[in-house]
């Protein structure tokens, strides 16, 4: 199911899209109905789900992903309570309002990923998609309160543009209120790492670009415990200028997306019951 096209636009939006015509390149999709997009947005949502348990971010119930409505933008789909993210088909995909309303589906939703998410979408109107899960390298570095260092080309897509939120700091957000400050955070941020608690990554473009960058976030405070763990030497920082330039380069939201492309192309090849 990947997404091929023999030409090349006009306009390339990144630098790694090829400047000779008629190669296999991956094209953001154009829909030819409203139906076709909530289609297309839930069976990436189910791709995101299972790469979450790909990449061991499954935590019992914990965690959780959504994705705006393209018709109805008050409202979001998100993933079923209480079913590993190994099992989670398109099917199954459960669609609520701000007030935590099941308008479609069968399954009951994640209390505390409805508080934070309906909250994020709801400050946030371009917001089209956001994760969080209970990671062990993203835990593990959200305890230490601190922004990740620009020290690796790979963390330099999120320079200038994650941000460190204490408010709330390990208390479970299941009250209403527990989503507001980290839907402000996301005024400004891709990415949030709350203190003591997680990870969360939001997207404007796509549920795909937002899974990568969350993915790419968990691999980024992975390698940061790391250095951290290596007293006699610390790692050299990248110059700001050239940390911008990365950050232009490899974390803008279209390579975000492009990099998704490379993952659902292997789990949709392996796993094609997630589109039942």
């Amino acid at each position: 199911m990947l997404m091929e096209a023999k030409q090349v636009p006009t306009r390339n939006k990144s630098v790694y899209q090829p400047t000779q015509e008629g190669l296999i390149f991956p094209q953001e999709p154009v829909f030819a109905s409203v139906a076709e997009e909530r289609r297309h947005r839930k069976e990436r949502l189910a791709a995101a789900c299972r790469l979450f348990d790909k990449h061991g971010f499954s935590f019992g119930f914990g965690g959780h992903l959504t994705v705006r409505d393209p018709e109805h933008p008050d409202l979001f789909w998100t993933n079923p309570m209480a079913v590993p993210w190994s099992m989670v088909k398109t099917s199954m995909l459960v669609l609520v309002d701000h007030k935590g309303k099941v308008v479609e589906g069968d399954y009951a939703i994640n209390q505390a990923g409805y508080v934070l998410h309906s909250a994020i979408h709801e400050h946030n109107p371009e917001i089209i998609a956001s994760c969080h899960a209970h990671t062990v390298h993203g835990g593990a570095w959200a305890a230490f309160g601190r922004p990740l260092s620009p020290v690796t080309q790979d963390a330099c897509m999120f320079y200038g543009d994650h941000a460190v939120l204490g408010d709330g700091a390990g208390k479970v957000p299941v009250a209403q209120e527990s989503g507001h400050p980290v839907a402000r955070a996301f005024e400004t941020n891709k990415a949030i790492i709350h203190q003591n608690h997680g990870l969360l990554v939001a997207s404007r473009h796509s549920i795909d670009d937002a899974c990568w960058h969350f993915i790419a976030l968990d691999h980024c405070c992975r390698m940061q415990l790391m250095m951290e763990a290596v007293k006699e030497i610390r790692p050299k920082e990248i110059d700001p200028k050239f940390a911008a330039y990365s950050r232009e380069h490899l974390g803008n939201e279209f390579i975000g997306w492009l990099h998704f492309q490379t993952l659902f192309a292997e789990v949709s090849h392996r796993q094609p019951d997630l589109f039942d």
